[in-house]
Formats: structure tokens, C-alpha cells, sequence
């Protein structure tokens, strides 16, 4: 989803400050540390010019301060109510900071005034998308696309959302529509590899080596592009070709991400000095009781969209998707995780109900149990059992070369930071382990560990195993898990579509001359797998 930019309104300006102009001008270059001091200036003189606030707005939200950006937006419309632009730029700010339904809210208004602009409609879409109201985002996207059917970022954005609604033709249909209208975006041409069933022709591979070979690619979609050719030779068993496309995807998305591994395993060594069997002990009976919650978390690509699509196959268990809570709650802790001690019996009630009103928006039935399985939340397990001792916690784990291979030859749209190089994701899948380990110890039987391998080899088994630890019945409709009709929002979507199988524990090994670095990094966590090692 697109910030609103600068260009669109730049042509109207001329009745501004030369000033605010040239601010605006270095705005559309993307020239930001020539607009900010202008902008200052301009502001510092008259702070009450809403166009001059809307454009500093703008300018925060480029640089990812959302926060901000909402601030400034914010006291913009409360100088100019009838400020649309600046409305329609604080729904995005929203929709950005993982608030869909205050985006709504605003959109609705910023609709009324302005009900045949394509690009609110667009944004309305993907913020429905985001409360799981699909059926809606549909409709709406159908009409944007009937009023502007030459947008191929729409197309794409439309082919998300059938693919999440299990439409995998029509589907297939609108990222092929995307590509007609643009060959070089690599985003459609990887939507397509992502959905896992899509072969490519000779003629599809020879269009995206062309894209690649492009001299005015932009990285984006240079990398979207190695992607999906990763994919496609892979599929054709190239494995040397499909690794170099891979890697070079990979390479170039890890120059654009900060993330260091040194800064994840200090981060795992404060909760394992933090959570022992005492500091538990003097919590007891705190937080909310309440019981709804089933985490599945683990590491991406480990089995958790399987999990869920099992659990919520059963009728008394609600499937959701990767929610954004927990780890919002955690980010507004001071100092975290190191202030987890100082949280009072009260504050630890408080943010378990804040978690279960914020995610009541994504709770589309009556079943007493819900699913929030972000992958990530690992790292929050010891939070969720001080705010939420009631709930469920699942660990999704799968063989870590075969795991670790799978989310090296994925691009995710956001987070994930770990995973664009081998041996930073070996360190994370054994910090990972080291943490996990540490809560069956300081916690024993609060965490249930699915292994992929034993989820594929005798599969009625661990389901019992699985429902008897949420405290559910065995139903017969939790083994013909991929017949459940239901959204499914990650990059497993096409797979928990269908019969379990065994092909993708055995993926990595054409790679493996490859994949030295990630089995030094992980050191003796591969040796010991699926246990932890016993030196920890």
C-alpha cells in the first residue's frame, strides 16, 4: 500500500510560500534531508499552515516514524476538519501502524467526500482485508478495478486477496493481469511463485530474465524477480541456477534490512536470566485468566499455518492469522524485557484484557477458542505467560535445515529480518531453541511442541495429542484439516489446501553444498534436533 505522495497535489501549490514549494518539490525526489530543514523553517513561521504540517506528515512516514506522522496529521485536521488529503494520509498512517479498524473509521469519511477516488477505495479494501472481512474488500476492489482497470499494483493487491479467500484461479488470473500491465513488477511475479502450485513455462522464465536483465529495475522488484526464478528452476530440479537466484535475492533484500544477531541472542539471554522457576513462583494466580487464546508461534515456515488449520478445523476453535498484538503490547513496555519484573499484578491483568479487546475485532464467530499464530511471538513466550497464564501455548517446529532452507528461499512482505542470510538464520532458529528450552524447564508442560516430521508420519496421533493439550474433544473434522473452508493469510495458504505431505522435509538437500554456513551457525542444535541440546 502506497503513501499518498507528494506529486499528486505538487501542481496545486502555486498558491503557497516558495518555501513550501521547494519543500514540496524535494519531497517528490525523495530528496528528504533537503525537505526537513525547509519544512522547519516554514513550520517554526507559521505552525498553523496545515499544508506545511500535512508534508511533514508525509515526510515522518517516509522514514517509518508512524507515530509521529499521526501526530502531525492528527493536529492538521484539527485546524482544518474538512482537510480530505490530510485524512486519507492519517487512514494510511493507521492502516501502517497495524490499526485497520481506525484506518476504517477515518476512510469512511475521507469515502463520502471523495467516493470516486480509486485510491481510498483501494486502501478501504486492504484494511477490511486486515479485520478478515474479505467478502467486502472484494467487492470493493472488483469496483475499483471496473473504474480503473489499468493499475496493475491493484491487480496484484486483488490476486492477495483472492488467494487468501482459497480463489487460486482468479487468483492466478489478476497477478497475470498485473504482470500484462507492468512485466517488470517482481512482487506479481513472486505472488505467483509464493502460491507453490504455479509452474512456470519457458516463456514465463525467459519474460523474467528479461525483466531482471532490465538496466532501470528497481530493487524491489530486482529481488521479487530472483525469487521467483529461485523458484521456478527449483522446480525444474537446476539446483545450482535456482540456489544463485536465490542467494542474490537474498543478498540484496539484506542490504536494505538492519538486523544483527548479536542484538537476538542478548535479547534471549535477559528473559533466560529474568524467567526462573522463582520469579514464576512470585507471579501466580496474576494476569487475566481468561482461556480463549491458543498461540501457535515458532519459527516461520515451521508448520504453524498447518497447526492452526487443524485446530481451527475443530468447532469449538476459531482460526484468526498472524496477529500484530502481542508484539504492539511488548514494543510499549519500557526497556523491555528488562521490565518485566517491575509489572504489578495489576499491570499484568491489564495487558492480557488489552489483548483480548484488541483482537476481538478479528473474532468473526462464537467458538469459545481463538488462534493468534504470528511465529514470532516465541520471543514474547515468557510476556504471554505472565499476561495470559490460561492460554495455550503451541510450538510449531520442523527439522532446521529444512526449515531454515524454506525461509531462505522465501520473501516475506514484512518482518523476518533473520531470514535473507544463512547464517543469521541459523543463530535465530538456535536462539529460538535455547529460549523454548529454557520455558519446558522453568514451566514444564505449558508449552506443547508439534514436530513437523511426526505431524506428517503419524498424523491422527499428534492431532489427539494436540487437541488433548488444548482441552477439546477429538473431532474427525480435524484430520481432513485441508476440506475446511476458511482465509488463510500466510504463504502456506495453497498447502493447508490439501492432503498432508511429505515432499517438503526432504526440499533442502539438492542444496546442500550450499548450506554450510547455516549448519555451523546452528551448531549443535542440528545434531540434537527435534530435542534441545542436552548442554543447555
Amino acid at each position: 500500500m502506497t503513501q499518498v505522495t507528494t506529486h499528486s497535489w505538487l501542481s496545486r501549490l502555486g498558491q503557497y510560500h516558495p518555501r513550501l514549494i521547494a519543500a514540496a518539490v524535494a519531497l517528490n525526489e525523495n530528496d528528504l534531508p533537503r525537505a526537513e530543514p525547509l519544512l522547519r523553517q516554514h513550520l517554526q513561521e507559521d505552525p498553523l499552515d496545515v499544508a506545511a504540517i500535512r508534508m511533514f506528515a508525509e515526510l515522518a512516514g517516509r522514514i517509518g516514524r508512524y507515530k509521529d506522522s499521526e501526530n502531525l496529521l492528527r493536529r492538521a485536521l484539527e485546524l482544518s476538519p474538512a482537510f480530505t488529503a490530510a485524512r486519507a494520509n492519517l487512514a494510511l498512517v493507521l492502516y501502517r501502524q497495524n490499526r485497520p479498524a481506525e484506518a476504517i473509521e477515518q476512510l469512511n469519511l475521507v469515502v463520502a467526500e471523495e467516493p470516486d477516488n480509486p485510491g481510498h477505495a483501494n486502501l478501504q479494501a486492504a484494511a477490511l482485508g486486515r479485520i478478515g472481512e474479505f467478502d467486502e474488500a472484494i467487492t470493493l476492489y472488483e469496483r475499483v478495478l471496473q473504474q480503473a482497470p489499468n493499475q496493475p499494483r491493484v491487480w496484484m493487491s486483488f490476486g492477495h486477496m483472492l488467494k487468501t479467500v482459497g480463489r487460486q484461479a482468479d487468483g492466478i488470473m489478476a497477478y497475470r493481469k498485473a504482470i500484462e500491465l507492468m512485466p517488470q513488477l517482481g512482487e506479481a511475479w513472486w505472488s505467483l511463485a509464493n502460491l507453490k502450485t504455479v509452474r512456470f513455462s519457458d516463456g514465463d522464465i525467459a519474460a523474467m530474465e528479461a525483466a531482471l536483465a532490465g538496466g532501470d529495475v528497481a530493487s524491489e522488484d530486482r529481488f521479487h524477480l530472483d525469487f521467483a526464478l529461485g523458484k521456478a528452476l527449483e522446480d525444474r530440479g537446476e539446483a545450482a541456477a535456482s540456489f544463485a537466484h536465490y542467494a542474490a535475492g537474498n543478498a540484496l533484500r539484506r542490504t536494505e534490512l538492519d538486523y544483527d544477531a548479536d542484538e537476538t541472542t542478548r535479547f534471549v539471554d535477559r528473559l533466560i536470566e529474568i524467567a526462573t522457576p522463582e520469579f514464576f513462583a512470585a507471579r501466580a494466580g496474576q494476569g487475566c485468566d481468561a482461556s480463549d487464546p491458543v498461540f501457535v508461534l515458532g519459527m516461520p515456515r515451521a508448520g504453524s499455518t498447518l497447526v492452526e488449520q487443524i485446530l481451527s478445523s475443530h468447532s469449538l476453535i476459531e482460526g484468526t492469522s498472524e496477529l500484530p498484538d502481542i508484539p504492539a503490547l511488548a514494543r510499549r513496555e519500557e526497556d523491555y524485557p528488562l521490565s518485566l519484573p517491575r509489572l504489578s499484578a495489576e499491570q499484568l491483568r491489564h495487558r492480557g484484557e488489552e489483548f483480548l479487546r484488541r483482537t476481538r475485532i478479528q473474532r468473526k464467530t462464537d467458538r469459545p477458542l481463538f488462534i493468534d499464530k504470528l511465529p514470532n511471538n516465541w520471543v514474547h513466550a515468557v510476556f504471554i505467560r505472565l499476561i495470559l497464564p490460561s492460554a495455550k501455548i503451541i510450538d510449531a517446529r520442523r527439522h532446521p535445515l529444512g526449515c531454515c532452507w524454506s525461509n531462505f528461499k522465501q520473501h516475506f512482505a514484512k518482518g523476518q529480518a533473520f531470514s535473507y542470510d544463512l547464517a543469521d538464520m541459523g543463530r535465530y532458529y538456535a536462539d529460538y531453541v535455547r529460549l523454548m528450552a529454557h520455558l519446558d524447564r522453568v514451566q514444564p508442560g505449558k508449552v506443547h511442541r508439534v514436530i513437523y516430521e511426526r505431524m506428517v508420519d503419524d498424523t491422527e496421533a499428534e492431532v489427539r495429542r494436540l487437541l488433548d493439550f488444548v482441552g477439546v474433544p477429538f473431532e474427525p473434522a480435524c484430520l481432513d484439516f485441508h476440506r475446511t473452508e476458511r482465509a488463510v493469510r500466510t504463504a502456506s495458504s495453497e498447502q493447508v489446501r490439501q492432503p498432508i505431505f511429505r515432499d517438503g522435509t526432504e526440499a533442502w538437500k539438492p542444496f546442500a553444498p550450499w548450506l554450510g554456513p547455516l549448519e555451523q551457525a546452528l551448531g549443535p542444535v542440528l545434531a540434537a534436533y527435534p530435542a534441545a541440546p542436552e548442554a543447555w
